[in-house]
């Protein structure tokens, strides 16, 4: 298990995230540009280790009915992991400048992997397209097609 001080430093490492100190020594870190109302995203790390990290809409996690899952026993690299996907979740989306060349005006969808890997699912002259950044990488008939092919890859919607 991690000391208070290594997950500290660890969380502290996340420009993103600003430090508010609460009671009995506990520590709360915000995320300010949050699209969600939902700021805390470290809740209540206490210096005994125990401490929560918002996971929200992530399903690979189990988190309460706040969407908050218990970092006590997490190593360095699950705290790193969870905090880097719940602040990716909640930082508002920027398009890239490949990701317009793509999209334009359409409408679109993003499917990401356990890895991190983003395809983009569009609806384009009829037809369901999926582009690993500016290369097409299938198309479909229809839009449940697509999105059995992205389950089957082990790909969700963001």
């Amino acid at each position: 298990m991690l000391t208070f001080n290594e997950k500290l430093a660890i969380i502290e490492s996340f420009p993103e995230l600003e430090r508010k100190d609460v009671s009995l020594k506990r520590v709360n870190f915000q995320l300010p540009n949050s699209i969600s109302d939902k700021k805390n995203i470290v809740y209540h790390l206490h210096p005994n280790g125990n401490g929560f990290v918002y996971a929200g809409d992530l399903a690979h996690y189990d988190t309460d009915e706040k969407g908050m899952v218990n970092i006590r026993d997490f190593s360095a690299e699950q705290l790193q992991t969870i905090l880097t996907e719940s602040i990716s979740e909640l930082l508002p989306k920027e398009h890239t400048t490949n990701d317009q060349a793509i999209i334009g005006d359409l409408d679109e969808e993003r499917w990401v992997d356990d890895e991190g890997n983003v395809l983009i699912l569009i609806n384009e002259n009829e037809s369901w397209n999926i582009y690993f950044g500016l290369n097409l990488d299938a198309t479909f008939d229809t839009y449940e097609e697509a999105q059995d092919f992205l389950r089957e890859e082990g790909f969700k919607q963001k």
